[in-house]
């Protein structure tokens, strides 16, 4: 058999062995894809050069499929990684790369996932600085795992902590919700639409930066509402604060697919994952001028409600009729693999 990776070749266990067939995977797609001056040095770790304080983040991805319309976990993988940082009032800098590959999994999908991460980076303004690559037998794994961990350095005038919540704080979301999950679900449930359900994976390190450069500690708080969806991190805040939250749902938008979809489903949109998605607890008195930016970007960014000491701990949702309910935690797993 060849070494040369070619588009008809699967990865099989000699890819991880160390040996000729890993170095080949290493530097004709791995290594030339994701090349800069650090990398380059190919050392065990990466020597990097950081001032400031610094924040620090991990997550791995197990998505299922590893496809679908509007993303791919390459991507999505940078993007994760990003926008935690970013929600630490950080500006990302490097990323570390783990791939934990099946074997049988098709080189030509992997090369796109390896191009993928590369275009992810390169939007977000981020390095691949180190990393490791593992194949396990066919059927230990499915298809390819990947952890990212990344590193930022935080910007001067970010204070993002839960105890700088206060009473009347406006909750803001930067777009519609649910987006992700039902654009994962309808792949995995072949569901047809008018038009095609697409994730919102992106990464949010420069809006989150516009709004701290311009607003600094009355950004109380940031959140993406990713696993879960948005009224899991919104019970995080409540739990967490011991304040309360007033929602309108009337405000709270949902695309009209997405909306069919998890009717469909039978899934309730506010605990349905998003990968573009975050929630900004902000001062009262800048509440106007922090949409306004955030719409300039997606016209759906929406006030979505306030905080409040009058019921500790809950969510009280208020429909467009003037009814009220509790929002109450999610049980158990929704949507599994869903990032």
């Amino acid at each position: 058999m060849s070494t040369n990776p070619s588009a008809s070749e699967s990865i099989n266990l000699h890819h991880g062995s160390g040996g000729e067939h890993m170095t080949k995977l290493l530097n004709e797609v791995i290594l030339k894809t994701l090349r800069n001056d650090i990398l380059d040095v190919r050392h065990d770790g990466a020597f990097i050069n950081l001032q400031g304080n610094l924040a620090f983040s991990t997550d791995s991805y197990v998505i299922s499929p590893i496809f679908f319309k509007g993303g791919n976990i390459g991507e999505l993988a940078v993007n994760g990684t990003v926008n935690d940082l970013s929600m630490c009032g950080a500006v990302p800098k490097y990323l570390s790369l783990g791939l934990i590959i099946e074997e049988g999994f098709g080189l030509d999908d992997f090369t796109k996932i390896i191009q993928s991460i590369k275009t992810a980076a390169d939007k977000s303004g981020v390095f691949i600085v180190t990393g490791d690559t593992k194949v396990v037998e066919r059927g230990k794994g499915d298809k390819i795992y990947i952890n990212t961990s990344g590193v930022g350095v935080v910007h001067d005038k970010a204070d993002i902590k839960i105890k700088n919540i206060k009473e009347n704080d406006a909750v803001i979301i930067n777009g519609p919700i649910a987006s992700h999950g039902m654009a994962i679900m309808s792949e995995r449930e072949g569901l047809q639409f008018e038009s095609d359900i697409v994730s919102d994976t992106t990464n949010l390190n420069y809006i989150v930066f516009d709004l701290i450069e311009k607003f600094g500690d009355k950004i109380h708080f940031l959140r993406d509402a990713t696993r879960g969806g948005l009224a899991s991190v919104l019970h995080e805040i409540t739990t967490e604060s011991n304040l309360g939250i007033d929602l309108l749902d009337e405000n709270i938008k949902v695309e009209t697919q997405v909306k069919s979809a998890c009717e469909l489903l039978g899934l309730d949109p506010l605990y349905v994952a998003n990968e573009g998605l975050f929630t900004c607890i902000v001062a009262s008195e800048i509440k106007e001028e922090v949409l306004a930016i955030l719409q300039k970007t997606n016209k759906n960014a929406s006030i979505i409600g306030s905080i409040s000491s009058n019921h500790p701990s809950k969510i009280i949702i208020e429909s467009a009729f003037g009814g009220k309910r509790v929002v109450n935690p999610l049980i158990g797993e929704q949507l599994p693999r869903i990032c």
